[in-house]
């Protein structure tokens, strides 16, 4: 404890760059005398004053090579923004992917230009900014250098314990435009979007990258292994010659909302609204009261590195409803983030442990806790505020949330105070405490206090570790849980292990638990095989993995051992063969399915797997998965796949299946789950998105129609609307449960620079 206290402790940062390590590539802006116009063309003479940056090097495929195409890339400064020109050679422009024009759209399937900018440079943490010749606006931040990397590409995450946030979006501006020798963007990044130390001359991390799709090839400024990405912030070179303002920045974005619902198991019609303002039920029309919302959210900028954000009477409305899964399991299923608040900084506040390839396992600070029911009923948000910034050396974060009761849920608060002290080297360590208490019920609380680090060993391995506790009335002994993971990545060899160990009594109540009372051991080794001569074929991956879960007694709840070849051809397309040898021990029966029971016993099985992908930029692609073999007391046929059909930069749309088969002793049924997406985008800021679903185990169709007109950073204009109906089949009859047609408007104001 003396020694996390020493860490945490206010004082100079260490040096970033190691003695013996080379020096990262240097690149210099200049200042602007007259910005220059956003329009995508590069023409304005204030451009010819910036020194170029190029000699882009491959990362894929063939790694240190020059890029295929040249790139040359100027930065400008002004007293408000940050300007990047980046001109994007082709010899073959026609061969140019433009993909779709929808903010944040995926930049895999696409030629793009990404800009990583390392703002505080600690190596570890950045903000993101790219664009596809369509003129999307895409943005994130990166946490802990993406959670080490390791992945072939930049495909968006978002969510709680995941690397790269991009459901983070900043105050900007990009312009693209394209002729015969090219394409080109040009960006306007105000300094008041970003975070920074002190005012004055600026030294930065920087790293830049483009996509060339039709070769499916990345390639990179500051060189970084292909073992790693483009999130590897340590690997990235550095930006001289800026200098930024000491501003306070504040922004004030106030919502109108109004709604119109149905609910047919009520047999009642009513306007929407919620008491006291709040929408209590935007997506189902369930519990549907009142019918206008007023609420704000404000962003104030204390120092050029401490931000405050402000919301009252907070409203999701705009967001997406969740996708529904099966689960054939009897542990709980883990849900995205996706409401704007909450994603914000999210990397900060995450600490927790993935089941290495089975899917996130704890989450000390969940934030879907705040404000969603234990069934998913939304729980309105009275209001509150949150701290996020950088002061003597540590990150800070501090979240207070209040909300108000609903049925039988009460009035909660809730707190989270988290530090971070970046150290040498991809090092970190932190601490971070989360307390709920009700507000108006003596002895109702849950508090969870924990510490976590990471230590970086030389430039191939990662060890990350936590410990926490928990305190909730009324349990005793075993509050506990830890976890140990080490990461080891070279051109050649990839390997992780990790341990976990959560106590029965362990009860992080604003957290996740896919289980409790047991002790967790995985292992995987991967061998990375790039055969000579076989221009069509990219890389063999042969690995295998070793997943078990043990109770306190030794019992063998769960076993998982996996052996995969997985092949990916140049275009990006793959296919993976596998094998699964796996143990259920179920110390009690559990219901899979409706008057079904799974007996109590052990039950080892041999399960054959097939996972595939076609290639992703074309205008029709399809990426599915066939599983069969043993399960549990009998066996399981079935298979997942999605379709994607892309027609310009217009029109995107996507049919989800899933299919199980199951014919166990105990008895025999079927699982059905469809999603079918679609997004047009008449301008990169006008949408028209919808997603319909049919579960079977709920026995529900579903839809989400959303129309968006965006203004600044993702403010506008929302109309939503959601229908829920059940359906015994597929094919079945509809009966109507609920409908809800919700409009929201929203706009920012800058009243301070």
């Amino acid at each position: 404890m003396l020694l996390l206290v020493s860490l945490l402790a206010p004082g100079t940062a260490a040096a970033q760059v190691s003695a013996g390590e080379p020096e990262p590539l240097r690149a210099s802006a200049a200042e602007a005398g007259a910005p220059p116009v956003i329009d995508g063309r590069l023409d304005d003479d204030a451009w010819q004053a910036a020194p170029v940056i190029g000699a882009f090097t491959q990362h894929e495929p063939l790694e240190g090579r020059p890029s295929t195409e040249r790139t040359e890339v100027r930065i400008l400064y002004d007293r408000d923004a940050v300007y990047i020109g980046a001109w994007l050679f082709d010899g073959e422009p026609a061969g140019i992917v433009r993909g779709e024009t929808r903010r944040d759209a995926s930049v895999d399937d696409t030629d793009a230009f990404i800009i990583l900018l390392d703002t505080y440079l600690d190596r570890q943490n950045a903000f993101v900014f790219g664009t596809t010749p369509a003129a999307i606006e895409y943005d994130g931040q990166v946490t802990r250098e993406g959670t080490g990397g390791g992945s072939q590409s930049v495909r968006a995450q978002g969510g709680a314990a995941v690397g790269f946030n991009l459901n983070w979006d900043g105050s900007w501006q990009v312009a693209t435009s394209q002729d015969e020798r090219g394409w080109y963007a040009e960006f306007r990044i105000p300094f008041s979007t970003l975070r920074y130390g002190r005012g004055g001359a600026q030294r930065w991390g920087l790293n830049l990258a483009r996509h060339i799709r039709r070769r499916n090839e990345q390639a990179y400024w500051a060189r970084v292994g292909r073992e790693f990405d483009l999130w590897r912030v340590s690997a990235a070179g550095t930006l001289d010659g800026l200098m930024a303002p000491t501003r306070h920045p504040v922004t004030v974005t106030p919502f109108a909302l109004n709604a119109l619902a149905r609910d047919y198991a009520a047999a009642v019609p009513w306007t929407a609204g919620c008491q006291s303002g709040r929408i209590a039920c935007r997506y189902t029309g369930v519990d549907l009261r009142g019918e206008f919302a007023l609420g704000v959210d404000a962003k104030i900028g204390l120092t050029p590195s401490m931000t405050l954000d402000l919301t009252y009477n907070t409203d999701f409305a705009q967001v997406e409803v969740d996708e529904q899964q099966v689960n054939l399991t009897r542990f709980n299923l883990f849900f995205p983030e996706k409401r704007p608040f909450f994603l914000e900084n999210a990397g900060l506040f995450s600490v927790g442990s993935s089941a290495q390839g089975g899917g996130q396992s704890v989450e000390m600070f969940f934030s879907r806790r705040i404000g969603i029911g234990p069934d998913g009923v939304p729980v309105p948000i009275v209001g509150g505020g949150r701290l996020t910034g950088r002061a003597g050396g540590l990150n800070i974060g501090v979240l207070d949330i209040q909300t108000d009761g609903v049925n039988t849920i009460p009035a909660n608060n809730y707190a989270v105070g988290r530090l971070v002290r970046e150290l040498p080297n991809r090092s970190r360590v932190g601490a971070m405490v989360i307390n709920r208490s009700a507000t108006a019920v003596d002895g109702d609380y849950n508090r969870t206090y924990v510490a976590d680090g990471r230590w970086g060993v030389g430039e191939a391995l990662n060890v990350d570790a936590f410990a926490a506790v928990t305190e909730t009335p009324g349990l005793s002994s075993r509050e506990h849980a830890l976890s140990v993971t080490g990461a080891y990545a070279t051109r050649n060899w990839r390997w992780n292990t990790n341990f976990t160990e959560v106590g029965d009594n362990f009860n992080p109540e604003v957290g996740f638990l896919e289980r409790s009372g047991y002790r967790f051991f995985s292992g995987n080794l991967m061998r990375h095989i790039r055969p000579a001569g076989v221009p069509w074929l990219r890389e063999l991956r042969p690995h295998a993995s070793y997943r078990g879960w043990f109770d306190f007694d030794g019992f063998n709840e769960t076993r998982n051992i996996h052996l995969d070849s997985h092949v990916e051809f140049a275009n990006g397309a793959f296919f993976s063969p596998a094998f699964n040898f796996t143990r259920e021990g179920l110390k009690q029966p559990f219901d899979i399915a409706t008057d079904i029971t799974v007996a109590l016993g052990t039950y080892d099985n041999l399960e054959a797997a097939w996972r595939f992908n076609t290639n992703e930029g074309a205008p029709f692609s399809f990426n599915g998965g066939i599983d069969w073999g043993g399960f549990l007391s009998g066996r399981r046929r079935g298979g997942f796949g999605t379709l994607t059909y892309r027609t310009g930069a217009r029109l995107a749309t996507s049919l989800r299946a899933t299919y199980s088969d199951v014919e166990l002793r105990e008895g025999d049924f079927e699982i059905v789950l469809l999603a079918l997406r679609a997004a047009y985008s008449f301008t990169p800021r006008i949408y028209l998105q919808s997603l319909i679903q049919y579960s079977e185990q709920a026995q529900t169709w579903s839809g989400n129609v959303r129309f968006g007109w965006l203004g600044t950073a993702g403010t506008g204009l929302f109309v939503v609307y959601n229908d829920v109906r059940e359906a015994a089949a597929v094919a079945g009859p509809l009966t109507p449960v609920g409908r809800a047609l919700i409009i929201k408007f929203t706009r920012q104001f800058q009243l301070a620079q």
